[in-house]
């Protein structure tokens, strides 16, 4: 069973164009309800957001959608992506829906579902659900219809949950911390977990108005945030994204920390307090070779699936990981959350820091990265991956690198781009595979 719809993290695309109509927001919300309506029990559904304009439009949908076969909906507004996966899990609900495009412009939007278990729907489910979208969906008789309800203390459970993921014993008095929110849902809840736990606090991208939400700002453009602390004197400073499952850190220099660091820290320390499970890390064909020989160094293991935190997050629960992630930085903890949580990654970085009195820039680097490069390379037609001519540069550039070096070709699953990606001890080398592939591509895309 194939999916058409949904692709590398749940359904995405511009705002009031297909997918990301209303029309097909609740057809999803009809077919997906019908597919975890099990049992005689009232069945719920809980609705979160971000903070884009459009947020407007496929909320309601989406709720006309689950009230029409008779869920009940309990909206929450905006929250971040892991908030919804914990209230999911909290209420007891059969199902999760976030509507976020993620790191994505304020233009796009998208839909992501999570199970009763606060998880990521896999593949199979994703095709299901589809499958159902094609056929006729049996609505509720009247006095079976759902009801819709507001959840007030939403953001304050969400924040008490993150704060419990801190040591107790620890506190982050006389840090001066830049947070940037990326104008998304993570709003209030950041920068108030961390004055709570005694930082000072300074906020960036807290002022969301629908249309600026990751722009220019938050993990995806962390150049501002970095400007940040080196104007305040800042120990570091944290960016979200818009959705806030991404972290990326800056050191007390205004120097980026990104999620192959993240990781590589969270599981050292906790592979040396004894918490680390699987005996090493999940990551993806993207993250850097100099992650996976530092974990070697320590004796651990990383594993490697396909790009997309949910692949990750499979990985970790198949084979009794803890500790996951992204480059781009999402990172997951099993013991604490069922989907990537940047504000609860960045609360384990604290938790280092605090512990060892250093500062972020000795802390927060593990290894080296390996000269790594990536290209994106835009394409409006045809499959040019199966081209013969784009497999040999493919090919040649393998061999040249050798054993050391990797060469990561994909076509990414939100957008119409092939991403090229080499890294290797030998920069020069590893700019002319890249160049090479990439040219070959664009040959051949015209």
């Amino acid at each position: 069973m194939t999916r058409k719809l949904f692709g590398t993290d749940g359904i995405r695309g511009t705002a009031n164009r297909e997918p990301m109509t209303a029309e097909i927001a609740l057809r999803v919300a009809q077919a997906a309800g019908r597919h975890f309506m099990n049992g005689d029990h009232r069945h719920t559904v809980v609705i979160g957001k971000d903070t884009r304009l459009s947020g407007y439009m496929v909320e309601p949908a989406l709720t006309a959608g689950f009230i029409s076969i008779g869920m009940d909906v309990v909206i929450i507004g905006p929250i971040p992506t892991p908030a919804i996966a914990m209230l999911t899990r909290s209420l007891r609900a059969d199902l999760g829906v976030m509507i976020s495009a993620s790191h994505n412009p304020f233009e796009d939007n998208g839909i992501k579902l999570f199970g009763p278990d606060g998880h990521k729907l896999s593949d199979q489910v994703e095709a299901e659900i589809e499958a159902r979208m094609a056929g006729p969906i049996e609505p509720a008789a009247p006095a079976r219809l759902g009801r819709a309800r507001r959840l007030d203390d939403a953001l304050g459970r969400y924040i008490e949950f993150a704060k419990n993921t801190f040591p107790r014993q620890l506190r982050l008095d006389g840090l001066k911390i830049v947070v940037d929110c990326a104008n998304g849902a993570a709003y209030k809840s950041a920068p108030a977990v961390l004055w709570e736990l005694g930082a000072d606090v300074v906020r960036v991208g807290v002022s969301p108005d629908g249309f600026n939400i990751n722009a220019k700002c938050g993990a995806v453009h962390p150049q501002e945030m970095c400007a940040q602390v080196k104007a305040h004197g800042a120990h570091l400073g944290i960016a979200l994204d818009g959705d806030a499952d991404r972290l990326i850190v800056a050191d007390e220099r205004g120097r980026v920390i990104d999620g192959d660091q993240i990781v590589g820290l969270i599981a050292q320390s906790w592979h040396r307090a004894g918490r680390l499970k699987g005996g090493g890390a999940v990551s993806t064909i993207m993250s850097n070779l100099g992650l996976e020989r530092r974990l070697e160094s320590l004796g651990l293991h990383l594993a490697r699936t396909q790009v997309g935190d949910r692949y990750v997050v499979e990985h970790m629960r198949h084979h009794g990981y803890n500790v996951g992630g992204e480059q781009s930085g999402h990172v997951i903890m099993l013991d604490y959350a069922t989907t990537g949580d940047g504000l609860i990654a960045a609360l384990q970085v604290l938790a280092v820091l605090v512990e060892t009195g250093k500062e972020m820039s000795a802390v927060g680097r593990i290894f080296e990265p390996v000269p790594q490069r990536l290209v994106n390379v835009r394409f409006s037609r045809g499959a040019p991956l199966e081209d013969a001519a784009v497999q040999r540069a493919i090919e040649a550039g393998k061999s040249k690198l050798g054993q050391q070096g990797r060469v990561v070709i994909r076509k990414s699953g939100t957008e119409p781009v092939i991403r090229v990606m080499a890294e290797g001890d030998d920069k020069r080398l590893v700019d002319t595979v890249v160049d090479d592939i990439a040219a070959a591509i664009q040959h051949i895309t015209g």
